[in-house]
C-alpha cells in the first residue's frame, strides 16, 4: 500500500514561507503532478517527501506510517532527478544495478530485475555502453529503471524530461504513461510543463506562490479552473481576462463587459440572479471563442461580439488571432488556417456562454466552482 498524505505540511527558510500548511491526499496507484511556475516550491515538496529536506511542521503519512523522521535511505521511495545523476564510469547495467547492489539483494535476484528492466525500457544492446554512449531519452530511461528495480512504494520524478527534446519529450511522456500502467506504482511527478501534466496526470496539484490553488483531474482543471491563476496557468493560448458586472436584463443572466453583455447559460440562471451588480472577473478560453464563419448554428447562450483584428499569429494547424473590442477590451480567438483573416479587418465572433467563467475580484475564486 502506497496511499501518500500530506497534512499541514510547511517548510520555512528563514522568515520566507516557502510551504504553507498544504493538505494533499495522493491514492496508492495514483499518477500525481505538481504543477506550477519556479519558485511555488514544489521541487522543496518532492524533495521532503523524499526525505532530502525537513518538515518543520505537518505531517507526512505513506502507507499509513508517518515518516517525518525516517531517514531518506530508509524510506521506500525512489526518486529521479533532472539531470538524471547517471555514474559517468558505470555502464548501464551498472548503474540500473547499483541500488540493489548497495542493499546487498542476492545476485540472483538481481541479474533477474536487470533482465527485467533492460526489457521493459528497451535497454537491450546497450547494457556496456557508458552514459555518453547513449542518447538523452535513453538515459532518461536508464534512470527510471534504477529506480523501479528497487520496487520502491513511491517514484518520485522532478522534472526529469525538461533535458529532452520536444520530440523526445513526447515520446517520454507516452513511455511514462505507458510504464505507469504497467508497473502501478505511486508516481508523484514534478513540472511546470502545463502538457506534461494534462497527458500523464490522473490529478494534478496546481502550485503558486500562494500555495494550492487546485486538486483535481486534468480534465476539470482546464473546464471548470477553481481561481484566477489556475485558470491562467492552464490552456495554451491563454485564458482571455476582463473586468465586468454580473447583470440581469429580463430573462437573460449575463455580464456587462468591455465587450459588450455576455449571455450566460439557463444552468446558472438561479445563481447569478442572487448576484446581480457584483464586479466579476470574467475569463473565456480562446478555444471557446468562434469565428462567424465556423459557427454553424447558434445557441441560446452565444453572444456576438464585433472586434478589429490586431494580429494574426500561425501556430501550424491553427492561427491565433489577437482583436480588439471598440471599448479596448483584447479577445483572443483560434480560426483554422483555411481562414484568412487580415490585420485592422472587423470580424464578428460568437462566446459561447456555458464556457464563460466569473471570478470573484477579491478572492480570485471561480464562483461558479462545482
Amino acid at each position: 500500500m502506497a496511499e501518500v498524505l500530506l497534512k499541514g505540511i510547511c517548510k520555512r527558510l528563514g522568515t520566507i514561507q516557502i510551504i504553507n500548511c498544504l493538505n494533499l491526499e495522493i491514492k496508492n496507484g495514483e499518477f500525481v503532478t505538481l504543477l506550477g511556475p519556479s519558485g511555488c516550491g514544489k521541487t522543496t515538496l518532492l524533495r521532503m517527501i523524499a526525505g532530502l529536506e525537513t518538515i518543520d511542521a505537518g505531517d507526512l503519512v505513506i502507507g499509513g506510517r508517518r515518516y517525518n523522521d525516517i531517514p531518506a535511505q530508509h524510506r521506500r521511495l525512489a526518486m529521479v532527478f533532472q539531470s538524471y545523476a547517471l555514474f559517468p564510469h558505470m555502464t548501464v547495467s551498472k548503474n540500473i544495478r547499483f541500488g540493489l547492489t548497495i542493499n546487498k539483494t542476492p545476485a540472483g535476484e538481481i541479474q533477474k530485475k536487470l533482465a527485467w528492466a533492460l526489457d521493459m525500457f528497451g535497454l537491450k544492446g546497450l547494457e556496456n555502453r557508458l552514459p555518453k554512449e547513449i542518447s538523452g531519452g535513453q538515459r532518461q530511461r536508464v534512470a527510471l529503471a534504477r529506480a523501479l528495480v528497487l520496487d520502491p512504494d513511491v517514484l518520485l520524478l522532478d522534472e526529469p524530461l525538461s533535458n529532452l527534446d520536444a520530440a523526445l519529450r513526447e515520446m517520454a511522456m507516452e513511455e511514462l504513461k505507458r510504464i505507469h500502467d504497467q508497473v502501478g506504482k505511486t508516481i508523484i511527478y514534478v513540472t511546470h510543463n502545463q502538457v506534461e501534466a494534462m497527458s500523464m496526470s490522473q490529478r494534478i496539484a496546481v502550485l503558486s506562490a500562494a500555495g494550492l490553488e487546485q486538486y483535481d483531474t486534468p480534465r476539470m482543471v482546464y473546464d471548470a479552473p477553481a481561481t484566477v491563476f489556475a485558470a491562467s496557468f492552464i490552456g495554451s493560448p491563454s485564458m482571455n481576462f476582463f473586468d465586468g458586472t454580473i447583470a440581469i436584463t429580463g430573462d437573460d443572466a449575463g455580464v456587462d463587459t468591455p465587450l459588450g453583455f455576455i449571455r450566460l447559460d439557463k444552468e446558472r440562471f438561479a445563481k447569478a440572479q442572487s448576484m446581480a451588480g457584483k464586479p466579476v472577473k470574467v475569463g473565456v478560453r480562446p478555444q471557446n471563442i468562434k469565428y462567424a464563419e465556423h459557427h454553424e448554428s447558434k445557441r441560446y447562450s452565444d453572444t456576438t461580439v464585433d472586434v478589429a483584428v490586431e494580429l494574426v499569429e500561425t501556430l501550424g494547424e491553427r492561427s491565433l488571432v489577437v482583436s480588439r473590442s471598440e471599448k479596448g477590451a483584447v479577445l483572443r480567438f483560434l480560426v483554422t488556417r483555411d481562414i484568412t483573416i487580415e490585420p485592422q479587418e472587423r470580424v464578428e465572433v460568437f462566446l459561447d456562454g456555458r464556457k464563460v467563467h466569473l471570478f470573484d475580484p477579491l478572492t480570485n475564486t471561480n464562483l461558479f466552482y462545482p
